[in-house]
């Protein structure tokens, strides 16, 4: 690998359903300041001089050729299908990523907020270690509660991190990793996981809490905030 200039990857997951937003539209969809969010998102990727190509993974393949359409992107190498769970549409943009990928780059198409620093300290990091995942330590208490909500635990927050995306990793150690975690009917709730169930240490970079995933109609109403402010990549 060219540890100077690898050829980066990303791929941008938008084959949700965002049920939680309780409208008909998926909310990747959904227009945030008049444009759709998952453009918001693919616009970081796009203009950044690190990524060399990038696969969307999305349900609603028209509606994400109509977004590539109308904003003219050039580094959009392919569109794929998304998967019964998120788990397996990484996979399937896994499955049609460039062969001469170095690095990929795991991405919400819902998490409109990405940096270019977070893009560089991720990849580089990534290029020697297991791996490098965007985060932030947690601000709040956190509980371990039952089935009743009842607490039986409290962890120390310093060892805590509140996990975001990119999430990004070599190519040949994510790879191993997805086919380890299918061959052992193992599902993570992230590609981390996945890593992790394989034996990996990904490393935690700089995130920011402004790097939101947009979930509920309150996610949206701060994300426009944000972009009123100027906040973007």
């Amino acid at each position: 690998m060219n540890t100077k200039h690898p050829y980066c990857t990303a791929i941008i997951v938008a084959a949700g359903k965002g049920t939680r937003m309780g409208g008909r539209v998926s909310k990747q969809f959904l227009l945030l300041e008049g444009r759709e969010i998952l453009a918001h998102t693919i616009d970081a990727f796009e203009k950044s001089p690190l990524i060399n190509r990038i696969v969307l993974v999305a349900n609603e393949t028209e509606a994400v050729e109509q977004i590539i359409a109308k904003n003219h992107y050039q580094k959009i190498y392919t569109v794929v299908q998304g998967g019964a769970e998120r788990q397996d549409s990484v996979k399937n943009g896994l499955d049609a990523i460039p062969g001469e990928t170095d690095i990929v780059l795991i991405h919400d198409g819902v998490r409109p907020f990405v940096t270019e620093k977070m893009l560089k300290e991720a990849i580089a990091a990534a290029q020697t270690e297991d791996g490098a995942i965007v985060g932030m330590p947690v601000k709040d208490t956190i509980k371990i509660c039952d089935k009743r909500r009842c607490v039986i635990a409290t962890p120390n927050r310093e060892s805590l991190m509140q996990i975001q995306t990119p999430q990004v990793f070599r190519v040949d150690l994510i790879i191993a990793a997805y086919k380890k975690a299918y061959a052992n009917d193992f599902h993570g709730t992230d590609d981390a996981s996945v890593a992790e169930f394989a034996g990996l240490h990904p490393r935690v970079v700089a995130g920011s809490y402004r790097n939101i995933k947009i979930t509920t109609a309150e996610d949206m109403e701060i994300a426009a905030a944000f972009l009123r402010e100027g906040i973007h990549s």
